[in-house]
């Protein structure tokens, strides 16, 4: 049970990715995790291949357009690297249940332990604050979109458009993460790191606009 072996699997099956949910994202989420973790009296020999390999169902959901949950696959695939890595029935459980959870919304697996909750708040914190911000001006880039649109109707914007900046993601998206956080912890983290991007979005449309 070598989380270094792990790292290593999780590295080459993502090697692919280049984007905003890339390796580094994978190296926060564990930073995050073990930050959060501790904090929260979480086991961290659960966390750790658990944010490893959190988000190596992607490369099949990209692939699928959407239509495969990288969670769902993600877990699938988890279970199969740990089993043959010596990882034993329990322990494999509670990974394999960190990452079906880690995407929950509305419908889908909900995450059910100390552990999950903490690998839900540490992805879902990775995508705001400064570097949620550096994120979705990423993701803006790589669909070309514009610099900023802040007199844009966002309702009526499109997804993966010109329109698609980093703006409409944090108008859309991001401003809604503080209140999914699942831990104490993470909404500590949530608060501060929403405060930053609303102080962002606000100077950053002032200097558009040629304002002090």
């Amino acid at each position: 049970m070598n989380p270094e072996v792990i790292k290593k699997i999780a590295q080459d099956l993502l090697a692919s990715d280049a984007s905003s949910h890339g390796w580094d994202h994978v190296e926060r989420v564990w930073n995050l995790c073990r930050h959060i973790g501790e904090a929260e009296g979480a086991d961290l020999d659960i966390l750790q291949p658990a944010a490893y390999l959190h988000d190596i169902g992607r490369p099949e959901e990209k692939a699928s357009g959407g239509e495969v949950c990288h969670a769902t696959a993600g877990a699938a695939r988890a279970r199969s690297i740990l089993k043959e890595n010596g990882y034993d029935g329990d322990r494999i459980d509670r990974i394999v249940h960190c990452i079906a959870s880690h995407r929950f919304r509305r419908s889908g697996e909900q995450p059910g332990t100390l552990e999950a909750r903490v690998l839900f708040d540490a992805d879902k914190l990775d995508a705001i604050g400064a570097v949620g911000v550096g994120r979705a001006f990423l993701f803006a880039g790589e669909v070309g979109a514009r610099l900023h649109n802040p007199e844009a109707d966002i309702l009526a914007t499109q997804p993966y458009s010109s329109e698609d900046t980093a703006f409409r993601e944090f108008s859309v998206k991001l401003q809604k993460v503080k209140d999914r956080m699942l831990t104490e912890t993470g909404r500590k983290l949530a608060e501060e790191r929403h405060g930053f991007m609303v102080a962002y979005f606000d100077r950053l449309t002032r200097e558009v606009h040629g304002e002090e």
